[in-house]
């Protein structure tokens, strides 16, 4: 089955550790991301608006909005830009193949220098191979 993600949470997904806004977003990241790493050639349809992981987010307003919601449409025009990414469907394990053999530290900072995460998750050194 297909799901629809922002391009940033390409990367959320990747370096995912199990920590979320409450337990039910975690619950449902868990359940997301545990399909995504263990699952072979799973479509995913990239989307500029809220998508599967915003479901269970305390963030979401309803419909395509959320109290960040400039935050992360930057990160999504930003993750899409530096990995030439567009509004399609992709294998996810390919298209992150592709985000970890581009990605640099330069290019995740700029990308994800503005999210609380950034400084207190390993989304850096997963992406940059720099961790397990």
């Amino acid at each position: 089955m297909e799901l629809k993600l922002r391009p940033h949470h390409l990367l959320c997904t990747q370096s995912y550790s199990g920590t979320g806004y409450d337990d039910k977003f975690k619950a449902h990241m868990d359940e997301i991301v545990h399909r995504l790493r263990t699952e072979e050639h799973t479509p995913v349809t990239l989307v500029f608006s809220t998508d599967e992981l915003c479901a269970a987010c305390p963030n979401r307003l309803g419909g395509d909005c959320c109290k960040t919601n400039e935050k992360v449409q930057a990160f999504d025009r930003k993750t899409a830009e530096c990995f030439r990414l567009e509004e399609k469907t992709y294998i996810y394990q390919d298209v992150v193949r592709k985000i970890r053999e581009a990605a640099t530290p330069e290019i995740m900072d700029y990308i994800c220098g503005d999210c609380s995460w950034y400084p207190i998750s390993a989304c850096r050194e997963r992406i940059l191979g720099l961790c397990p």
